[in-house]
């Protein structure tokens, strides 16, 4: 099959799940088409496809301050803002040629192109449904007009994938009623060994840590924005250490920041 995997960006949990995906099924024989915004064409053995939108700021699902102006988030847009950027990843999607399933990511633009691109081809379409794009919604993000087509995408899915039962009874089906039955909760695969709470032993013994500390998990990366908590850091190391777990192109770079 060919299928076309669409994001609203590369993304940091969910962009690297949808990596992972596309890699899994290229093994099992399919072709994958990836397309999103600000496409670099780093992933090998791919079609990559980027979403030309041109000088506008890139399209987030939640606000980061290591963006600053050049990012912004959907759920902050007014809809017209927002559906100016639509023309451009249904141009993206469409330039794909002809394709088997589209499997989109998030309760955002994607969705709406997504549904759209399946109406007029017929093409069937599975929605992953990620907490950070539904959330939102819940504190009166996303303008009603946009929010109506998100809504209706996610109705008219083929089907719906979320990684947790939480993501599906607590944040979606309370404002999208689907049946569970058009559900699948495909949770993100860990290492259960090597990711045992137990694995490292006392953690305040092992680092010789206070009552009081700070752990930031996560890949050390810009888009992820671990340069915001150095930041922080230097606030309140007075009264807590700070420790970073993860790896990343900034790693050095926040070692030398860090300092002391």
């Amino acid at each position: 099959m060919r299928v076309a995997i669409l994001l609203l960006n590369e993304g940091r949990g969910s962009g690297e799940v949808a990596r992972q995906h596309a890699r899994e099924l290229t093994g099992h024989g399919h072709e994958i088409v990836f397309i999103h915004a600000a496409n670099r064409q780093s992933l090998i053995g791919f079609d990559n496809i980027n979403v030309d939108i041109k000088d506008l700021p890139l399209p987030t699902h939640e606000f980061l301050p290591s963006g600053g102006n050049s990012q912004r988030a959907v759920s902050t847009m007014d809809a017209p803002t927002a559906e100016s950027y639509l023309p451009a990843y249904d141009a993206a999607l469409r330039s794909a040629g002809e394709i088997d399933i589209v499997f989109a990511h998030h309760a955002n633009l994607p969705a709406v192109v997504t549904h759209d691109y399946a109406a007029s081809t017929g093409t069937p379409y599975v929605l992953f449904l990620h907490g950070t794009g539904i959330e939102p919604r819940h504190h009166g993000g996303y303008a009603d007009e946009l929010w109506k087509r998100i809504e209706r995408s996610i109705r008219e899915a083929s089907g719906l994938v979320v990684t947790t039962e939480y993501v599906r009874d607590s944040l979606v089906r309370p404002i999208v009623d689907v049946p569970l039955d058009r559900f699948l909760v495909l949770p993100v695969g860990i290492d259960l060994d090597e990711f045992h709470p137990d694995a490292g032993g006392n953690i305040r013994v092992r680092y010789d840590l206070p009552d009081t500390y700070v752990i930031c998990p996560g890949a050390l990366t810009e888009l992820k924005g671990p340069q915001n908590v150095v930041s922080a850091s230097e606030v309140y190391a007075g009264r807590a250490p700070t420790i970073f777990i993860g790896d990343g192109p900034l790693r050095t770079s926040l070692e030398t920041n860090l300092g002391d």
